[in-house]
């Protein structure tokens, strides 16, 4: 057993996956960081930040359908279980 790596990972959570949301989080600040030198440059930032906003427009539906597919599971194997 390797107990320095399980403190770590404990501590640091290094074990966990990022979320999606933090992806997204990540990707907006790299937009807003950007500093375009050229109108084309501008354009695209605005395009990708559009662009990025659908996405979190699809994955919060995404989400939202997951919940509610994982109740129904849950209810069918309280009623299996029956």
């Amino acid at each position: 057993m390797d107990f320095r790596r399980m403190t770590r990972e404990f501590l640091l959570g290094e074990s966990r996956t990022p979320s999606i949301a933090s992806y997204l989080q990540s990707i907006s600040e790299v937009l807003t960081a950007v500093t375009p030198r050229t109108k084309t440059d501008s354009l695209r930032i605005e395009s990708a930040r559009a662009n990025l906003k659908e996405v979190r427009r699809h994955v919060r539906r995404l989400q939202e359908r997951v919940t509610v597919l994982e109740e129904q599971v849950q209810v069918l194997e309280e009623s299996k279980d029956q």
